[in-house]
Formats: C-alpha cells, structure tokens, sequence
C-alpha cells in the first residue's frame, strides 16, 4: 500500500477548505438575500451546502460573521467588476456613460445585492458597520468617479465643484430604486417593467440623466 505523500496532501486539502469555505459562502448568499439575517439558518445553509453545520463555525465563528463575509463579498465582487472597465482611461463622458450602464446591468442580472442590501438598511447597517474592509473597498469606484469628473472639469465639459460621493449615491440610486420597487412600478406605470424595451427605455434614460446632471 502506497503511503500519502505529506507533501502533497496538504495542498489538496487546503484546496479542499477553499472550495468549502466558497460553497458555504455561495449558499448562504442565497439564503440570507431570499430569506434575510433573521429568516435564514445555518441548519439550512449547511444543509444545502452539503457541509456538516459545525464547518459553518470552523470557517466564519458565527451566523453574524457568515453574513458579514456574504456582504463583503458582495461589495468585493461589484468594485472587482468595475474596475476592470478602466474607467479613468477613458474619456470623461464615455467613462460616466459606461458606468451607469454597467450599474444598471449588474443590477438587470442580479438582484441578490438589492435584496442583501435591503436586509442590511431595514436593520440600520447593524452588521456591515462592524466590517474593517466596507469603506476601503468602495474607495476605489469613488476615487474612478472623482478622475472622471475631475477630466471632464478640466475638459469643460463637466461643471466644476461636483462631489463625487454625492454623483455616484445619485446614479447607483437611479437604477437600484427601479428594480429594488420594480414590482409595484409596473402597476403603477401599468406595463411590466421588467420586459427587454422597458429596461431598455430605463437604461438610455439613467445614462442620460447622470450626464445632465453633471454638463457644464
């Protein structure tokens, strides 16, 4: 009987704890975003992430500490999106309108953040305030807005003083409002909002309301 290697033993099993520690993690997005903080368990998390309950523990410490790393990753997988559209070499106008857009798809594909950030707001941000990560991860998405906008002043084709916290809270919002209400919207608008020319007509108009917004 051929004995184990140690030495090749300890990587499989590291890449064994990654692939776990993912699974639970991609499970528990699920959960948390259908079912809330207060809805989701960990028996079902477990359950479904075909994990003993006790590996929950062993790789996150608690409930709190699990949804805490689902909002992390959440807001790691956006700004990692983002930056890959290399706003800051592009020029100004084109960088705005492609971040808008990018905004407003990433929200068209998935709902799961809305749904994870809807949780954290209802419950006043309890959880995500204890993040040492949150504020140094969105850094870099408001750094890109500040170059835009700091090119565009210097180009005249944006006005000066814009503030690029308060100009990306405003185009984040533009789409996360429609699709976080899309539902009553639709009643309310009377068609489904939710249908190809209807996210299209919303797209062209967030992307050209952020750009007046911010002309000289």
């Amino acid at each position: 009987m051929n004995a184990v290697n140690p030495e090749t033993k300890k990587p499989r099993m590291e890449r064994d704890a990654v692939a776990t520690r993912a699974r639970i993690l991609n499970v528990a997005t699920r959960e948390f975003a259908r079912r809330g903080f207060e809805g989701a368990t960990t028996d079902d998390i477990a359950d479904k992430a075909h994990v003993n309950k006790r590996m929950i523990y062993h790789y996150f410490g608690s409930k709190e500490r699990l949804y805490l790393a689902v909002l992390e990753e959440a807001y790691a997988t956006a700004r990692h999106a983002e930056e890959k559209l290399k706003l800051d070499a592009d020029d100004p106008v084109s960088a705005l309108s492609r971040l808008a857009e990018f905004t407003f798809d990433s929200f068209a594909r998935d709902r799961t953040f809305i749904s994870l950030l809807n949780t954290e707001n209802r419950n006043e941000a309890k959880v995500l305030r204890k993040s040492e990560k949150i504020r140094a991860m969105n850094s870099t998405v408001l750094k890109a807005v500040d170059t835009i906008l700091r090119q565009g002043e210097a180009r005249g084709v944006f006005r000066s003083g814009l503030d690029a916290f308060q100009v990306w809270v405003s185009m984040v919002s533009l789409s996360y409002f429609y699709f976080s209400n899309i539902h009553t919207l639709s009643i309310v608008g009377g068609s489904r909002l939710s249908e190809a020319e209807a996210l299209a007509a919303r797209r062209r108009h967030v992307v050209d309301f952020v750009l007046a917004g911010v002309r000289a």
